[in-house]
């Protein structure tokens, strides 16, 4: 349940990306700087109770890769004390994009219910074209690795969430479709999302009122749409989420911002 949470947190950021049209992978980052911090608090509705599952952070960093200019990205997960007892969850995502947003390395290290894994992605561009490494390390400590070629850009959770943070959606309509290309450490797969539109959302634990993009993330079991989550990103040049709800077969879960500082905007 709580790996589910932080992975469509992580989708949310990447509401208004659609694929590039070959591997010149550069984009201007208009959304947020190195200092940036934004905090969660995850919820979990259990027989009509609402519990406290735990707490997310993503803070991002000015580093260097290879002697250029770079922001380095953490997202750290864990699940509350309570929860530990049924589901404890530590995770830790790292990205490293260049200051044109170029994706470069990507890391997850997890341990989720008692399985851990390790996800990495280094990427290069040979030729104009996106070439990927990629590494799977699961609980045992066996290792596969293979490699991923293509003409489109590619990007992993955590770049993704960057460089959508910049797109605009001035010409969206309500029921658009996106498409999105997301690799780990042993695929690449696409996402589908769904604009909703507008609407105010009104934060109970501050009063604040923020104008949001609405979307959702759908998918397709035989080939009908099933609504998986419903997200609410702040409609200003930050474009941060403020609000999930997840629906799982299990009951609801949700995520608030509780916290944010070093805001671009």
């Amino acid at each position: 349940m709580m790996r589910h949470i932080i992975h469509y947190i992580i989708i949310a950021f990447a509401f208004v990306f659609s694929q590039a049209a070959n591997a010149q992978c550069t984009a201007e980052n208009t959304a947020f700087s190195a200092g940036e911090e934004l905090n969660y608090d995850l919820f979990f509705n259990w027989k009509f109770v609402w519990i406290n599952a735990g707490t997310a952070t993503m803070s991002i960093t000015g580093t260097k890769w290879e002697g250029q200019p770079a922001y380095k990205t953490h997202l750290i997960t864990r699940t509350s004390s309570r929860l530990d007892r049924f589901f404890l969850m530590r995770d830790t995502m790292l990205s490293i994009v260049t200051e044109d947003l170029t994706p470069r390395y990507y890391k997850k290290g997890a341990n989720e219910g008692g399985r851990y894994y390790v996800d990495e992605v280094w990427y290069t561009y040979p030729g104009g074209k996106s070439h990927l490494r990629q590494r799977f390390q699961n609980r045992d400590g066996v290792v596969t690795e293979k490699t991923y070629d293509s003409p489109k850009c590619l990007y992993d959770m955590m770049s993704l969430l960057l460089r959508a943070r910049s797109f605009k959606v001035d010409n969206m309509t309500k029921g658009e479709k996106i498409r999105m290309p997301m690799a780990d450490g042993h695929k690449v797969e696409d996402i589908t999302l769904v604009y909703r539109g507008r609407e105010d959302f009104k934060m109970k634990s501050t009063g604040v009122t923020y104008r949001c993009l609405v979307f959702s993330f759908v998918e397709y079991p035989n080939g009908k749409e099933k609504e998986i989550i419903t997200f609410y990103i702040s409609d200003d040049e930050n474009h941060i989420p403020v609000r999930l709800d997840l629906f799982l077969r299990f009951g609801v879960a949700k995520a608030y911002l509780s916290k944010s500082k070093g805001l671009r905007h």
